[in-house]
């Protein structure tokens, strides 16, 4: 089984919640302005959150990173 690396840059977020209305399991409000990726970590490097997913979560976040208006949401294969 294949292994995907999210990537959510919350900073560049405007709150759209377009990623909300298409997976929202994955993808929350933040009772701000924002949303959270559920689980996700925060790389303190990068300073960007991430989330290891499968193959049987990818479609659905590949549609939530196409619909973010403001491309904060990246999808990387990893295995």
């Amino acid at each position: 089984m294949a292994k995907y690396k999210i990537i959510f840059d919350k900073e560049k977020c405007i709150g759209a919640m377009n990623c909300v209305a298409v997976n929202d399991k994955f993808w929350i409000h933040d009772g701000e302005s924002k949303v959270n990726l559920v689980n996700s970590k925060l790389n303190e490097s990068s300073k960007k959150f991430e989330l290891i997913i499968g193959d049987k979560d990818l479609e659905l976040n590949k549609q939530a990173a196409d619909e973010c208006p403001v491309d904060a949401i990246e999808i990387e294969k990893i295995e």
